[in-house]
């Protein structure tokens, strides 16, 4: 099965646990692709049958630069071929932020569900108050999301 994974990414940490994950999901036999800046075109040039969004938040609860150019072109055009495709969404934020935690995730999910992106597992928000280790903390969730995929 064919996983594409996209990020965004104020510091770098969002892409490392998107890179990690696309580790995790090869090994478990999956053909995942990540790419830090992909288009809406090398999305739909990979043509994925699942969806995994990693991202972190800006201080303001906003989605970082590097990824507002693909969420405002899936949010303008809609595209068809995501319909019903199985998918989830990992949140990086920082608690001590309050009611902007995990913003940015939090937009994904939106768009995942204007997309008709079915939610697999609930969102994994990763607190930058709480750990030092994101990858390592995300890989239980990654094995959980790896199974819905194969069920």
């Amino acid at each position: 099965m064919k996983v594409a994974i996209i990020s965004g990414s104020v510091y770098g940490t969002a892409e490392e646990v998107a890179r990690h994950a696309e580790g995790l999901l090869k090994a478990q036999g999956f053909e995942a692709w990540h790419a830090a800046r992909a288009t809406a075109q090398d999305l739909e040039g990979f043509a994925p049958a699942a969806l995994l969004a990693v991202t972190s938040t800006t201080g303001m609860g906003e989605l970082p630069d590097n990824l507002m150019p693909l969420y405002s072109s899936l949010r303008d055009t809609l595209p068809a071929a995501l319909r019903g495709l199985p998918g989830a969404v990992i949140g990086l934020g920082d608690s001590s932020y309050g009611d902007t935690y995990c913003g940015g995730g939090e937009q994904l999910r939106e768009l995942f569900a204007e997309l008709g992106v079915r939610e697999v597992l609930p969102m994994l928000t990763l607190d930058a108050s709480e750990t030092v280790t994101p990858e390592a903390d995300a890989e239980p969730w990654l094995a959980q999301f790896a199974q819905a995929l194969k069920a």
